[in-house]
Protein backbone atom coordinates (compact mmCIF):
# COMPACT_ATOMS: atom_id res chain seq x y z
CA UNK A 1 0.00 0.00 0.00
CA UNK A 2 1.12 3.58 -0.88
CA UNK A 3 1.56 5.84 1.91
CA UNK A 4 -1.17 8.85 2.30
CA UNK A 5 -1.52 11.35 4.11
CA UNK A 6 -5.37 12.11 6.30
CA UNK A 7 -6.06 14.59 8.62
CA UNK A 8 -8.75 14.45 11.14
CA UNK A 9 -10.99 16.90 11.92
CA UNK A 10 -13.66 17.27 14.53
CA UNK A 11 -16.88 19.44 13.61
CA UNK A 12 -19.52 20.88 14.64
CA UNK A 13 -21.77 19.93 11.66
CA UNK A 14 -21.78 17.54 9.40
CA UNK A 15 -23.61 18.27 6.94
CA UNK A 16 -22.62 21.59 6.39
CA UNK A 17 -18.94 20.86 6.93
CA UNK A 18 -18.61 17.96 4.31
CA UNK A 19 -20.50 20.69 1.95
CA UNK A 20 -17.55 22.81 2.99
CA UNK A 21 -14.80 20.44 1.69
CA UNK A 22 -16.75 19.23 -1.30
CA UNK A 23 -16.33 23.05 -2.34
CA UNK A 24 -12.97 23.04 -1.58
CA UNK A 25 -12.84 20.14 -3.51
CA UNK A 26 -12.83 17.27 -2.07
CA UNK A 27 -14.69 14.05 -3.20
CA UNK A 28 -16.35 11.68 -1.28
CA UNK A 29 -15.52 8.42 -0.22
CA UNK A 30 -18.75 7.01 0.76
CA UNK A 31 -16.59 3.52 1.60
CA UNK A 32 -15.34 5.10 4.32
CA UNK A 33 -18.25 7.94 5.53
CA UNK A 34 -21.26 7.65 7.63
CA UNK A 35 -23.59 9.50 9.66
CA UNK A 36 -20.57 10.17 12.14
CA UNK A 37 -17.91 10.83 9.66
CA UNK A 38 -17.19 12.13 5.81
CA UNK A 39 -14.15 10.92 4.67
CA UNK A 40 -12.70 13.31 0.87
CA UNK A 41 -10.49 12.71 -1.26
CA UNK A 42 -8.40 15.16 -2.55
CA UNK A 43 -5.97 13.30 -4.82
CA UNK A 44 -5.13 9.46 -4.44
CA UNK A 45 -2.88 9.87 -1.66
CA UNK A 46 -5.01 12.99 0.65
CA UNK A 47 -7.96 12.61 2.45
CA UNK A 48 -9.88 14.46 4.74
CA UNK A 49 -11.82 12.78 7.31
CA UNK A 50 -14.57 14.87 9.01
CA UNK A 51 -15.75 12.98 12.48
CA UNK A 52 -18.54 14.72 14.80
CA UNK A 53 -17.15 15.64 17.95
CA UNK A 54 -18.69 12.57 19.71
CA UNK A 55 -17.57 10.10 17.57
CA UNK A 56 -14.02 12.36 17.49
CA UNK A 57 -14.36 11.49 21.19
CA UNK A 58 -13.67 8.04 20.60
CA UNK A 59 -10.91 8.46 19.06
CA UNK A 60 -8.45 10.35 22.33
CA UNK A 61 -8.77 11.37 25.35
CA UNK A 62 -7.54 15.31 25.14
CA UNK A 63 -10.37 17.54 24.96
CA UNK A 64 -11.59 19.24 21.10
CA UNK A 65 -9.74 22.48 20.40
CA UNK A 66 -11.66 25.61 19.78
CA UNK A 67 -9.97 26.22 16.39
CA UNK A 68 -11.70 29.26 16.02
CA UNK A 69 -10.17 30.65 18.91
CA UNK A 70 -6.46 29.31 19.11
CA UNK A 71 -4.25 28.43 15.78
CA UNK A 72 -3.17 24.84 15.88
CA UNK A 73 -2.35 24.20 12.12
CA UNK A 74 -2.01 25.42 9.15
CA UNK A 75 -3.15 23.00 6.31
CA UNK A 76 -2.15 23.47 2.27
CA UNK A 77 -3.64 22.73 -0.94
CA UNK A 78 -2.08 22.91 -3.95
CA UNK A 79 -3.67 23.98 -7.23
CA UNK A 80 -2.64 23.78 -10.97
CA UNK A 81 -3.02 27.75 -11.53
CA UNK A 82 -3.04 31.05 -9.90
CA UNK A 83 -6.75 31.39 -11.23
CA UNK A 84 -7.78 28.66 -9.24
CA UNK A 85 -6.54 29.55 -6.16
CA UNK A 86 -9.62 32.39 -6.52
CA UNK A 87 -12.05 30.08 -7.93
CA UNK A 88 -11.21 27.71 -5.03
CA UNK A 89 -11.50 30.37 -2.42
CA UNK A 90 -14.85 31.61 -4.13
CA UNK A 91 -16.52 28.19 -4.04
CA UNK A 92 -15.20 28.15 -0.13
CA UNK A 93 -17.31 30.99 0.63
CA UNK A 94 -20.29 30.41 -0.96
CA UNK A 95 -20.25 26.93 0.80
CA UNK A 96 -20.01 29.39 4.41
CA UNK A 97 -16.24 29.47 4.86
CA UNK A 98 -14.71 32.56 5.14
CA UNK A 99 -11.93 34.27 3.42
CA UNK A 100 -8.73 35.46 3.98
CA UNK A 101 -8.00 35.52 7.54
CA UNK A 102 -4.49 35.49 6.91
CA UNK A 103 -2.98 37.85 4.23
CA UNK A 104 -2.78 36.78 0.49
CA UNK A 105 1.30 36.54 -0.77
CA UNK A 106 1.83 37.24 -4.41
CA UNK A 107 5.58 36.14 -5.34
CA UNK A 108 5.21 35.80 -8.68
CA UNK A 109 6.43 32.26 -8.64
CA UNK A 110 3.76 31.03 -6.01
CA UNK A 111 0.75 32.35 -5.29
CA UNK A 112 -1.36 31.76 -2.11
CA UNK A 113 -4.60 32.63 -0.47
CA UNK A 114 -6.40 31.72 2.82
CA UNK A 115 -9.53 29.94 3.74
CA UNK A 116 -11.19 29.05 6.88
CA UNK A 117 -14.06 26.39 7.61
CA UNK A 118 -16.85 25.95 9.61
CA UNK A 119 -15.15 24.66 12.50
CA UNK A 120 -12.15 27.30 12.05
CA UNK A 121 -9.79 25.45 10.25
CA UNK A 122 -7.58 27.32 8.08
CA UNK A 123 -6.47 26.06 4.64
CA UNK A 124 -3.99 27.96 2.13
CA UNK A 125 -4.68 27.40 -1.40
CA UNK A 126 -1.59 27.51 -3.13
CA UNK A 127 -0.20 27.49 -6.90
CA UNK A 128 3.50 27.24 -7.14
CA UNK A 129 5.61 27.74 -10.14
CA UNK A 130 8.48 25.89 -9.32
CA UNK A 131 10.53 26.10 -12.64
CA UNK A 132 10.61 30.01 -12.22
CA UNK A 133 11.63 29.37 -7.94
Amino acid sequence: MSKMILVNLPVRDLAAATAFYVALGGTVNPQFSGENSTSLMFADAIGVMLLTHDYYREFTKRPIGDARADSQALYALTVDDRDVVDATVARAVAAGGRADPNPAQDLGFMYNRHIEDLDGYVWEIVWMNTANA
